[in-house]
């Protein structure tokens, strides 16, 4: 299973990004990807969810500015970022679980300056 982050970069305050998750070794539709992002010095959290079934969870600082959707036909799960914050700034990770082994992207740079 190998995932591929894309699509971060520098914004400004309240503008708008998205990043992609192409998965291969797996389908996006059979095995939930979730969003993780590690700003400078902190752990990395939980920013999304969007389960196999179609699912989706959302953490409660970026509930109703962020929105996971997937392309079945791509096997690509995408972080629609709008609203963006200064807090919003780090690393950005998608991460897949199948068969008790959790998998990870390499990582997409975030960074909203104000």
């Amino acid at each position: 299973v190998q995932l591929q982050a894309s699509g971060g970069g520098l914004v400004q305050t309240g503008g708008s990004l998205r990043l992609s998750c192409a998965a291969s070794g797996t389908l996006v539709t059979t095995n939930g990807v979730a969003w993780y992002r590690q700003a400078p010095g902190a752990q990395r959290e939980w920013v999304a969810t969007l389960a196999a079934g179609g699912a989706t969870g959302y953490a409660d600082s970026v509930r109703g500015r962020f929105a996971v959707s997937r392309d079945n036909a791509a096997n690509t799960v995408y972080l629609q970022m709008d609203s963006l914050k200064s807090e919003d700034t780090g690393v950005y990770y998608c991460s897949l679980e199948k068969r008790n082994v959790r998998y990870w992207g390499q990582g997409t740079q975030v960074t909203v300056s104000s």
